[in-house]
Formats: structure tokens, sequence, C-alpha cells
């Protein structure tokens, strides 16, 4: 199961990042065929979120066949293979880091000491 989490700053809708949350949890195997997921009003509460949003996730989801929703019995990773392409992945790397330099630039840090620090302690806190 993924941790999901919503960054309001983004810019990008909610349900978008649900549905990127779930695709990149399928792509990567942290998601696995057949695996249950949260219904959309636990998903809504615990994001704290309006229940349509998660809604409008999990259909979209369904309409590509990456979900599956058995009534009275809860949604489900579908069987549907989810692959990122190297445009994709570059792109949301991309997006992270200019979010990331942003957020260091406003403490006053510079493209050299982030890289330092990344050297150092290898990305890990």
């Amino acid at each position: 199961m993924i941790n999901f989490k919503l960054d309001p700053k983004s810019g990008v809708p909610f349900y978008r990042q649900i549905i990127d949350q779930i695709r990149y949890g399928i792509a990567s195997g942290d998601l696995k065929l057949g695996e249950q997921l949260p219904t959309v009003r636990a998903l809504a509460v615990q994001l704290k979120v309006n229940l349509n949003t998660v809604t409008k996730a999990y259909k979209e989801l369904e309409i590509q066949k990456i979900l599956e929703t058995q009534q009275g019995t809860g949604t489900f990773i579908g069987s549907l293979t989810v692959n990122i392409s190297e445009k994709e992945k570059h792109d949301k790397l991309k997006s992270i880091c200019r979010e990331f330099m942003s957020i260091a630039y406003s403490y006053g840090f510079d493209v050299e000491d982030v890289i330092q620090e990344l050297k150092q302690n290898g990305g890990r806190s």
C-alpha cells in the first residue's frame, strides 16, 4: 500500500495527484495486481478532501482499466500494466527539482549548497 500525500502548493489538482500516485505506485511495484485500495470515503477522510475528488480519480482510473471496482467489496488494482514513459519520468523529476530548488532558494541556499549536501548524505536524511 502507498501512503497518499497531497501537495496544495503544487498547482496540480488533488484528483490528478491521486491518479499520479496510484499510477506511479503500480509502475514501481508498490501497488500489486488485485491489491485493494482504500474506499472512496476512507481516502477522502484521510486526505481531508471532498468525496467527489477521490471519486473522480478512481473513475478516471477505472475508465483507463487501471482500477476495477466490485460493488460491495471495493476498488482493486486491475490487471492492466502501467508503464511510465522516460519523458513522463523526466518531466516529473524536473518538476520535483524545480519545487525543491525554489524552497532551497527561499532559505538562502544555492545550487552548490544543495549539491554538496546531496553528495555528503546521498540524499538520505
